[in-house]
């Protein structure tokens, strides 16, 4: 398709408007027909609310993304980005030629849902629900932590407010009374697969959004004067607003408006030609700066500094070596120590008591956010501290991180930095039974991209940990347990991310393991001895990334004989971590992996660990066969 652009500029009267929103409906379509992909009218039926935001209401300096003072805008329904796309180009940050003949193309910085590799994008989306919590959080770091007079815009899809993490945004932006946050809902009545369930019921909508002291403003969202007035309305208002726009899906387009079966598809390219002749052609317009965008830039370049976080000396708490000290208790006691850095804030799941997170809002109750029991809303937050450049600390129990798994996966997409504690994790944690046990969180962590999974054993090794999990960028996890353990390193020892200890030398096997099960191990090694057997005994604190070179060795020095012992399913754990670890050596190793394998039930944590074949018993056991049968 070929056409000749036509250059302007846009004002902010509402026939420059109109003219605005008929070019991001263009482009739109030029964009999808040349990838031959894409969601072309989910963008259409928003572009009359996009082209008065980004006319009259954004303020935003495009050629400093980072100003601290910039409004945030977030596609909550990421599949409209070629909408978004359009709308970088009439700001005047891409052009066209980016635009058509690169969009979702392979080495394209325009992918098929946006990413932070654009400068303009905070965090990536297109997993649905997702966009509306990170922006509540945003409103509320921003408003706490910085209080500064800017606006989280977020658009939203009507199909995505079936999703629960919507209504755990709207619940916590009404009971904050975040303000400086508006909803911009596309209510164009079509999903992917058929009508939403309230298709055009705008009074339904309003029902459910003003239940949660969130103000409610239903706009015919095709009428520029009614959106800018409800934008307006919602600028000055003292309380969080959901607009909610009734919308034509495929808007601008007859012959696919309100039509089902056009989600996620490129129109026919003759369909296309038609309808940008009758929108106005192709034009290079480029949107006037919002007067209240000149204004001297403030980055946030104070926040985080390349190479890691400025900080002050950090005083690593003490413990008597042989007392007994739960790891969570270790991590709270970090958590305070790290209160000295003004950039550390800590995200609780109304568990701050049981994680020892709670500890931190002792010394810094502000940088403390309490999301209760919403594990979505907790990981969002953490997202929007990263976005804003502080460092985050999120708690909650092991199990329910699992509710947010998603959440944690788009993080790393959007290459946030989140520092995540996992408490209550495994068997050990005893009589709660198995709706309290993590037993595939170590599985589930170590497959983000870039991830850091780490699961000391003692106290020492925790703190050390929580306070190197500092610098750590991508996804950091601490596993934690409920039960308090010997202290086994003293106050001088250090825990490099991606190394391993050796607690005890030995030539007939190796036993390894992390977390609770190095003290199993411990037990098992002298229980060995006087059976004439020298077990070697390996902390491998730090899961991913794994003492590759440490294992090898201790497998060289064990006769290649080794017993792995893990709190968690034998799926994906820490023998998985051991035999990746090993998989390349030049003489095969004999591994036996000792993980829990059926369904625990209630107990206490030794007999629940026996029952679960993981008990010193059960390490004996197949360390001594390994030895028999060498």
């Amino acid at each position: 398709m070929s056409q000749t652009l036509t250059s302007t500029t846009f004002g902010t009267g509402f026939d420059d408007i109109q003219r605005l929103a008929a070019q991001l409906r263009v482009d739109s379509l030029r964009a999808t027909d040349a990838a031959q992909s894409g969601h072309a009218t989910s963008s259409l039926s928003a572009a009359d609310l996009m082209a008065v935001l980004l006319s009259r209401h954004l303020v935003y300096d495009w050629h400093a993304p980072n100003d601290r003072d910039n409004d945030h805008l977030i596609f909550s329904k990421g599949h409209a980005s070629p909408l978004l796309y359009a709308m970088f180009k009439a700001a005047g940050v891409i052009d066209d030629d980016e635009l058509v003949h690169t969009y979702r193309r392979f080495g394209s910085r325009l992918q098929g849902h946006p990413t932070p590799v654009l400068p303009w994008v905070d965090v990536a989306t297109g997993s649905l629900g997702q966009g509306l919590p990170i922006g509540v959080a945003l409103a509320w770091v921003a408003g706490r932590l910085e209080e500064r007079d800017t606006h989280v815009w977020v658009l939203c899809g009507d199909g995505e407010f079936a999703e629960g993490s919507i209504w755990e945004a709207l619940e916590t932006a009404g009971g904050k009374r975040l303000a400086n946050v508006t909803a911009i809902v596309d209510v164009n009545r079509l999903g992917q697969s058929g009508s939403t369930e309230l298709e055009w019921d705008m009074d339904a909508y309003a029902r459910k959004v003003s239940g949660f002291d969130v103000d409610a403003v239903v706009v015919d969202g095709h009428d520029l004067p009614a959106i800018d007035a409800a934008m307006a309305a919602a600028r000055t208002s003292d309380r969080p607003t959901a607009i909610l726009a009734r919308t034509i899906k495929g808007k601008g387009v007859p012959e696919v408006e309100d039509l089902n079966g056009w989600h996620g598809k490129a129109l026919p390219s003759e369909m296309t030609e038609s309808a940008i002749a009758r929108l106005g052609g192709v034009t290079a317009g480029v949107v006037q700066p919002h007067p209240a965008a000149h204004r001297p830039a403030r980055t946030r370049a104070d926040r985080a500094a390349a190479g890691g976080v400025p900080r002050p000396q950090v005083a690593l708490p003490q413990y008597e070596r042989g007392s007994d000290v739960a790891t969570r208790s270790a991590f709270g006691d970090a958590l305070q120590a790290l209160a000295v850095i003004e950039q550390v804030a800590v995200v609780d799941g109304d568990v701050g008591n049981s994680t020892h997170a709670g500890a931190f809002a002792e010394v810094a109750p502000d940088r403390f956010f309490e999301c209760g029991i919403a594990e979505q809303q907790l990981i969002s937050t953490a997202v929007a501290l990263s976005v804003q450049g502080f460092v985050p600390y999120a708690a909650t129990f092991a199990a329910f991180l699992s509710r947010a798994y998603d959440f944690i996966r788009m993080a790393a997409i959007s290459r946030a930095d989140l520092r995540l504690c996992g408490s209550h994790a495994g068997v050990e944690i005893g009589e709660d039974g198995p709706s309290q046990m993590a037993l595939e969180d170590i599985a589930a962590l170590r497959a983000i991209l870039g991830s850091t999974v780490l699961y000391p054993a003692d106290a020492p090794s925790a703190a050390a940990l929580t306070v190197a999990m500092l610098d750590v960028h991508g996804i950091s996890y601490l596993r934690t347990t409920r039960g308090a353990y010997p202290v086994l390193y003293g106050p001088d020892e250090t825990f490099p991310i991606g190394g391993s200890k050796t607690l005890r030398d030995g030539q007939d096997v190796a036993l390894v393991g992390a977390g609770v099960t190095v003290h199993t191990c411990l037990a098992a090694a002298d229980r060995l001895a006087e059976q004439g057997v020298h077990a070697r005994v390996v902390d491998l604190y730090s899961i991913k990334p794994v003492d590759r070179d440490g294992l090898t060795a201790a497998a060289e020095g064990s006769g290649h004989r080794l017993v792995v012992v893990e709190d968690h399913h034998r799926e994906g754990g820490v023998g998985a971590a051991v035999l990746e670890a090993l998989a390349d050596a030049s003489t095969a190793s004999r591994v036996r992996q000792l993980a829990v394998r059926g369904l625990p039930g209630s107990g206490t944590a030794q007999q629940l660990m026996d029952a679960a074949g993981i008990g010193v018993d059960d390490v004996v056991r197949a360390a001594a066969e390994l030895v028999s049968a060498a």
